[in-house]
């Protein structure tokens, strides 16, 4: 690991002295990509030379015990600060070892994510609500821009579906582990006899994919034009406003109807279908190489059961790590930190342990 973390400042140190050439700083392409590189490293060898440095002072404090000769002062004092050294020089190489794990190549990308009402009724519907609402208040709290892209809203004000995108750096890393099935367990506002109900909510948590990644032939594409139906004013049934999308090779299908213009419809359906397409190739990419990944956490599986909100006992369960937390109405006001540190941090065990296994 420490060869390759030598290897690495070299690089760093080339890199830095590229970013101060004026050729390359006129070459914006070349000065992005480098940039990029430049600040992807940066932890990493900063974190390195904090190892080193309490290296330095270990073989000092080593040499100095060994030699032998000091009063018992200056013996407690160089103990001391080989004690202190060796267990700085352990912990930065655990630290380390988690800034080299192979890092995901979405993390830094924005995101699209659909939440659908599952079983039960009206109530998922309400709940879905709930869900974007805690979504787009923690993109919020972080600078993130969201934009709603397709909704079926219900009479009572809840979802049947809903589909917005989370547009903001590191918004994948953040999110990325939402995608599941989420229970909610309360009493709805229907129900005279105080009874708890168990209602489903589906996450979906897409990579937004651009033109650039993922190039569509559009003779692989059917596009239908009709009227928009539901609330939405004067405009409904009056024009052909709505779109829906089929991608011929798997027969993937989008609908959107939010916006008066047929053009806005028809780009927010285009961006949703780009994104699922590119999740189903990069499922396709997952299950090849699922042998030698061994996340524990999971991203991805939108059967699994992965997180319960109980509203009488104000506690939230994520069920993948044993996280129980007893700040349910914190967290669906948009305060999602603890949660997604602890998913991350058991993330990063689950890699490492499938490392040294």
């Amino acid at each position: 690991m420490f060869e390759k973390l030598a290897l690495m400042e070299q690089k760093y140190e080339e890199i830095s002295a590229k970013l101060s050439d004026p050729d390359i700083i006129s070459d914006n392409k070349l000065y992005t990509q480098l940039m990029r590189e430049f600040k992807n490293m940066t932890p990493i060898i900063e974190k390195y030379r904090e190892y080193k440095k309490a290296q330095a002072a270990f073989d000092e404090a080593k040499e100095l015990l060994e030699g032998g000769g000091l009063d018992k002062d200056f013996k407690d004092m160089a103990q001391a600060e080989y004690d202190e050294s060796k267990e700085n020089m352990e912990t930065y190489t655990q630290d380390l070892k988690v800034l080299l794990l192979p890092k995901d190549p979405n993390d830094d990308k924005s995101v699209i994510i659909e939440i659908r009402g599952g079983a039960g009724g009206e109530e998922a519907s309400l709940f879905a609500n709930s869900l974007y609402r805690m979504y787009t208040m923690y993109a919020e709290t972080m600078g993130w821009k969201q934009e709603v892209l397709s909704a079926n809203p219900t009479e009572l004000g809840g979802f049947k579906e809903i589909s917005f995108s989370i547009e903001g750096e590191g918004a994948y890393s953040r999110l990325k582990y939402e995608s599941g099935v989420h229970r909610v367990q309360r009493v709805p506002e229907t129900e005279s006899q105080g009874r708890i109900h168990t209602s489903t909510v589906t996450v979906a948590v897409l990579v937004e994919a651009d033109e650039v990644e993922l190039e569509i032939n559009p003779t692989d594409l059917k596009i239908d034009y009709f009227r928009a139906s539901g609330a939405g004013g004067q405009h409904i049934n009056k024009t052909e406003s709505a779109v829906r999308i089929t991608y011929l090779p798997t027969n993937t299908v989008v609908e959107c109807q939010d916006e008066r213009s047929q053009h806005k419809n028809k780009d927010k359906a285009m961006k949703i279908l780009r994104s699922r397409i590119y999740e189903a190739m990069q499922e396709e990419q997952d299950a090849k190489i699922a042998s030698e990944r061994k996340m524990q956490v999971g991203t991805g599986d939108r059967s699994e059961r992965i997180r319960t909100y109980n509203y009488p006992q104000g506690r939230l369960t994520d069920h993948r790590i044993g996280l129980t937390i007893y700040r349910l109405e914190d967290i669906l006001n948009g305060n999602l930190d603890e949660v997604f540190d602890a998913l991350a941090t058991a993330d990063q065990a689950a890699k490492l342990a499938s490392q040294e296994a």
